[in-house]
């Protein structure tokens, strides 16, 4: 099966709503997650590079859709989405961000796959149902990962892979789990396969 080289990855442009976004064509996967669930980290890890996606000690800081770019002769991207929650801003801006997040899910033809990551420590918040309705409403496969699992151990974070897996019984034909450490590179090959079944139109799927 072909795989993409996800190292070359390279920054496209920023765009603060669905329209500025680029043309829709091609295919991409998105990543969204709540501000501190490490969805940058998990980015530059996946793609090998330091500072690919912006890493802040400040929650929210990404308020753009951000698009990269991958040199494998194909119109293939990786978008990272606003993050949400914490960000220390008026609650009518977050309420814009979430306008534009709910647009961009429902209405980008060239999606294929949400990776949604959380905080294995404190999965499943409203923001994640939230994400997971849209995704529900578009019949878009989501992949989830539990980030930070090297915060637990070995037991403790299984557990919590169990206990998230049996809450979202009713989604498993769309939603799949899986532990995930940037820090550890833990879970980094599975992310490739799920990333590479959908960028290149692999009709199988990895569980």
């Amino acid at each position: 099966m072909p795989r993409l080289n996800y190292q070359t990855a390279r920054f496209l442009t920023s765009a603060p709503t669905l329209a500025k976004c680029p043309p829709d064509l091609g295919v991409e996967v998105a990543f969204a997650g709540r501000s501190n669930a490490g969805k940058s980290s998990a980015i530059n890890a996946l793609t090998q590079q330091k500072a690919l996606a912006r890493t802040s000690k400040t929650p929210g800081r990404t308020q753009l859709i951000n698009f990269f770019g991958l040199a494998n002769g194909e119109e293939c991207r990786l978008v990272d989405l606003p993050g949400y929650g914490y960000a220390k801003v008026p609650e009518q801006v977050k309420l814009e961000w979430q306008r534009h997040l709910a647009e961009y899910l429902q209405e980008r033809d060239s999606l294929r796959g949400l990776v949604l990551l959380m905080d294995v420590r404190h999965p499943l918040t409203e923001f994640d149902e939230m994400m997971l309705g849209w995704a529900d409403d578009k019949d878009m496969p989501v992949r989830i990962l539990l980030t930070k699992a090297d915060k637990l151990k070995p037991g403790a974070a299984k557990n919590a892979l169990h206990n998230v897996r049996g809450r979202l019984r009713e989604w498993e034909d769309l939603v799949s789990v899986q532990l995930f450490s940037a820090l550890k590179r833990q879970g980094v090959d599975e992310v490739h396969r799920q990333l590479d079944d959908w960028l290149l139109g692999d009709e199988t799927s990895s569980s």
